[in-house]
């Protein structure tokens, strides 16, 4: 048997940060694909995994829970990863039969036009617009979290952290699984409790607002109903730093400027609800990274200019960040893939504003959340492998990773 190198919590210093986006999630793979292949041609393929922290919001928190539970094996967990994204379908999220949809999308849309007419009829309400039951039930295939507490003992993971929002209390929770000695920490309206990270969790962190129901949990003896992990993220790199990490590897599913310009004089329709709803969603999940990112490097500037003596007797430390965003429009690709979505849900979404015949990027948006189809994610896959070959020496600097064997 060969001995292998572990890590330690007080060694463990690289983290990946994972947003959250839905389907656009599938963007984060192709990343995770082309270090993995960077990875081995360096030679490192036999050393522990480089992201002994992994965090994760949303559907990110999904991908990082992955590579958590394939610490032992960073490529076997990447590839694990890469057969479920390549080959989703949508009824493997929610339900897109016509009568699932009917049940959740059709009523809740009736509901909104006819509420006034309906509110005495309280089984009438449904809870989202769709129905992800049917996510549970591929977390469970996919994800054998019941490997994380024997990963941690071994040294091979230092920490898993995922991130909800309860819509009970009104906070912005992290629940983190790793050792013994890394305590909680509280902020303004959010805060870190160590648990036994679930697949409940990640069912919450993954609730997208409006769209799928909330996720009821047990918190420290309260029941409290959770979605989505990006609701009210104001600092998306801080679980990553309270769990020790020096070097942050954040990928991102959305372009840092992403601005539509329009013809000189030309007047737009007006939004329909889906573009409403697109650039909601782009709030919640694309704007709190960026920023961060940006007050995280301002911070390290500010340090540099720092005597090291004065660094030390501060509590800021400087962390060294690889950002990743999609080099192209995630919401142009989705637009050409509308079509690939289930009749049922491209009829809801019609109803919405969003068309195979609307050639609007902004109408698109909403469908580049919901589109787990294989024409679509195959695709960000394979820009996100893209954008990060095209920036291999930068990647082999920031590990440290030789060219070649």
């Amino acid at each position: 048997m060969s001995t292998a190198l572990h890590h330690s919590p007080h060694d463990a210093l690289t983290a990946i940060v994972l947003s959250g986006g839905g389907a656009r999630a599938a963007y984060q793979v192709g990343v995770l694909q082309a270090l993995s292949r960077l990875r081995q041609n360096a030679g490192e393929d036999h050393a522990p995994t480089p992201f002994p922290i992994a965090v994760g919001t949303s559907a990110g928190a999904i991908n990082a829970a992955g590579l958590a539970c394939g610490a032992d094996h960073f490529d076997r967990a990447v590839q694990r990863l890469s057969r479920v994204w390549r080959n989703f379908s949508t009824s493997q999220v929610y339900r897109a039969d016509a009568f699932g949809v009917a049940r959740s999308g059709a009523r809740w849309l009736s509901l909104l036009t006819l509420g006034w007419a309906l509110t005495r009829w309280h089984h009438s309400k449904p809870r989202s617009l769709l129905d992800n039951t049917p996510l549970l039930q591929l977390l469970q295939a996919e994800l054998p979290l019941e490997k994380i507490p024997q990963l941690l003992h071994s040294g091979q993971l230092a920490a898993l952290a995922i991130t909800a929002s309860s819509y009970t209390t009104g906070e912005h929770i992290t629940f983190y699984e790793t050792g013994p000695h890394v305590p909680g920490w509280s902020r303004l309206q959010r805060r870190a409790i160590q648990d036994r990270i679930t697949h409940q969790h990640l069912m919450a962190s993954s609730s997208i607002p409006f769209i799928f129901p909330p996720t009821e949990l047990d918190v420290r003896g309260q029941y409290n109903y959770l979605g989505d992990g990006a609701m009210r993220q104001t600092a998306p790199l801080a679980p990553a730093v309270h769990l020790g990490a020096q070097r942050i590897v954040v990928v991102g599913v959305g372009r840092s400027h992403e601005v539509v310009n329009l013809p000189q004089g030309e007047h737009p329709p007006f939004p329909s609800l889906a573009q409403v709803a697109g650039h909601a969603l782009s709030t919640i999940f694309l704007d709190a990274l960026s920023l961060d990112v940006e007050r995280a490097q301002r911070i390290n500037h500010t340090l540099s200019l720092i005597p090291p003596l004065e660094q030390a007797r501060s509590a800021l430390r400087p962390v060294d960040l690889l950002v990743f965003t999609p080099s192209q429009s995630l919401d142009a690709i989705a637009l050409a893939h509308l079509q690939e979505l289930p009749t049922p849900v491209r009829a809801l979404l019609g109803a919405m504003g969003v068309s195979v015949h609307n050639h609007s990027i902004g109408s698109a948006a909403l469908a580049s959340y919901l589109l787990f189809e294989p024409g679509y994610t195959r695709a960000l896959i394979a820009l996100g492998r893209a954008d990060t070959m095209a920036r291999q020496e930068e990647v082999r600097a920031f590990f440290d990773w030789p060219s070649r064997r």
